[in-house]
């Protein structure tokens, strides 16, 4: 009994390892982006609705910013899921 309760927690280690390895792999930003921008707070001044046809590069050329200006000011944002009407920040600046 006490080997297969050996093996399970082996087998469930091994996948929580796993898991982090594919979350950090799938992390748009690297670990000293992350570090670095910890403490940072977004500050919003403007923001717009998505319209149809638009995604994360037109928008950030839209209002003549860099898309990595515009990814700082909206972190939580997924340019491959974006959807018509969805908020994002036009406007605005990371402070500590």
């Amino acid at each position: 009994m006490a080997m297969k309760a050996s093996m399970f927690v082996k087998m469930v280690t091994i996948l929580s390892l796993c898991l982090m390895l594919i979350v950090l792999a799938e992390s748009r930003t690297t670990l000293l982006d992350g570090f670095q921008n910890a403490n940072a707070v977004v500050v919003c001044d403007q923001v717009i609705g998505v319209e149809s046809g638009e995604d994360c590069t037109s928008i950030s050329q839209s209002f003549k910013m860099s898309l990595k200006s515009f990814l700082a000011i909206n972190p939580n944002i997924n340019c491959e899921a974006i959807f018509v009407g969805q908020w994002v920040c036009i406007d605005g600046s990371l402070t500590n």
